[in-house]
Formats: structure tokens, C-alpha cells, sequence
């Protein structure tokens, strides 16, 4: 393989696609986040959804329900994205919402190194969801 720099520069993260069982489920759950269904794209079984600030995410509604999360609850570590990480600007407020809504914390609140506090869901079918209150001062 040669090693030579990517030539195109990479200037902003687009999406993250998520696959899911179960279309109006899921599409409650993420609208629930704060999410909106800005595009729906039926030839690929798929959506695209954007917060009020921008933030993208793809759901792909063609997945198998399993009663665990392969890449993560599975003894056997598979290579895969395990989850994406969204920021947010008051994790308390949140924290208070998900027990309002019902909806289990399984990791968290707590500090992942110097400058975010992190917290940790799971979605309908198990995707881990993080979302990070980036810590004020010189560790940003």
C-alpha cells in the first residue's frame, strides 16, 4: 500500500448512518433527540435527518432485530463503528429528559479525559449513542 497523504482535504464530517429494525420506531425515537427527516431515500431503504444546529444523521431501515449489539455486547470484538458521539450543550438537561422519557443511561456521566463529560444510551435496537458537554477552559 503506499502511504502518500490524501490529496483531497477532508473539511467537515458529514453523517454517520445507522442501521435500524424498525422505520416508525426508530423514526420516534430520533425525532424524540431532537432529529427532523430532512430527505427520505427509498431506492436505498434509508433517511436523512439534521438537528436544528446541522448535525446529520442517515437511518437504514433494513435491519435484522438482535437481541444484542454485535459489535459490542459479543465476547468477540468485530472491526465496525461502535457508536457515534454527538455534543451537547447542557448534559444535565439531558440526563433529567432521559429519565423523564424512560430511556436507560448505561454508561455515565462521567469524564473521558480532560475536556468532555460523557454519557451513554442505546437506541430501540441497541446502537450506542454518546453524547459529550465539552469541559470550558484550556483542555478544549
Amino acid at each position: 500500500m503506499n502511504h502518500a497523504i490524501n490529496p483531497a482535504r477532508i473539511q467537515a464530517y458529514d453523517h454517520i448512518g445507522i442501521r435500524v429494525s424498525d422505520k416508525s420506531r426508530a423514526m420516534a425515537f430520533y425525532q424524540a433527540l431532537g432529529f427532523v427527516e430532512s430527505a427520505s431515500f427509498a431506492q436505498f431503504e434509508a433517511n436523512e435527518m439534521i438537528t436544528a444546529a446541522g448535525v446529520r444523521i442517515n437511518l437504514i431501515f433494513n435491519g435484522t432485530r438482535r437481541a444484542n449489539n454485535v459489535l459490542l455486547d459479543e465476547p468477540v470484538k468485530l472491526p465496525g463503528i461502535t457508536h457515534p458521539a454527538f455534543i451537547v450543550d447542557d448534559l444535565q438537561a439531558l440526563q433529567a429528559w432521559l429519565a423523564e422519557q424512560d430511556i436507560a443511561i448505561t454508561e455515565g456521566p462521567h469524564h473521558i479525559g480532560p475536556r468532555r463529560i460523557a454519557l451513554f444510551i442505546r437506541d430501540p435496537d441497541g446502537n450506542v449513542l454518546e453524547f459529550n458537554q465539552l469541559v470550558k477552559g484550556d483542555a478544549q
